[in-house]
């Protein structure tokens, strides 16, 4: 909430009461949260709250599209409907062509599972990536924003390659990070700083389109 004192004259003034715009960003992943946050950079009057951040827990949404647009739709839908407030969805998974179809839409319930931790996830996949030659992967992510008057999307994508290794740090809640190099760029995503990453990256795109639309 904002207070702003209006003054007219010596002995008299207003004071009016501005109360910030809420936005939900519908996940509770805290490396997408951050990203996404990063990625909108500040607007005066508006406060963007997690799920987390809600004092009530929400059921979590079905994510049952054949498409990442699909998906975010279904979120940002879902989310609306409990919360009423206005919400961003993202939906976001890697194309690895060693593994054709196999990842996309469902890339963090893959393989290992959504349910194992970060660290197991990314092992499982560096171990079926091991004999693989082709190593060319891009990264997608569909971003929804939805309040009472109905829904916009934005695309982004980023292409790149698997690395052999983990090349840094591993950053919660998106393993991928650690293995994944953008074309033209020597270090990986995690390696990379804020402002590097989000110019480039499929988040990044998608979220800076989102940012513009808002802006207009």
């Amino acid at each position: 909430m904002i207070i702003v004192y209006r003054f007219f004259g010596l002995n008299q003034a207003i004071l009016t009461v501005k109360r910030m715009k809420q936005i939900v960003i519908a996940t509770t992943n805290p490396g997408k949260r951050k990203e996404i946050v990063s990625a909108l950079g500040p607007f005066e009057g508006t406060e963007f709250l997690s799920l987390s951040d809600l004092s009530q827990h929400h059921p979590d949404a079905e994510e049952t599209g054949a498409s990442y647009a699909e998906n975010a739709l279904l979120k940002a839908q879902h989310y609306f409907k409990l919360i009423g407030l206005p919400i961003i969805a993202e939906d976001s998974g890697i194309e690895v062509n060693a593994l054709r179809d196999e990842l996309g839409v469902h890339t963090r319930r893959w393989g290992a599972g959504s349910d194992v931790s970060d660290q197991e996830w990314i092992d499982y996949f560096m171990q079926k990536m091991a004999s693989e030659e082709d190593r060319r992967a891009r990264f997608v992510s569909h971003c929804v924003y939805i309040d009472e008057t109905g829904h916009t999307a934005f695309e982004g994508e980023c292409r790149g390659i698997i690395t052999a290794h983990i090349e840094s740090e591993i950053e919660q809640g998106i393993p991928l990070s650690a293995v994944f190099r953008p074309e033209g760029y020597d270090k990986v995503y995690s390696a990379m700083t804020a402002e590097e990453k989000n110019a480039i990256s499929h988040r990044g795109w998608s979220v800076k389109k989102l940012r513009e639309w808002m802006s207009t």
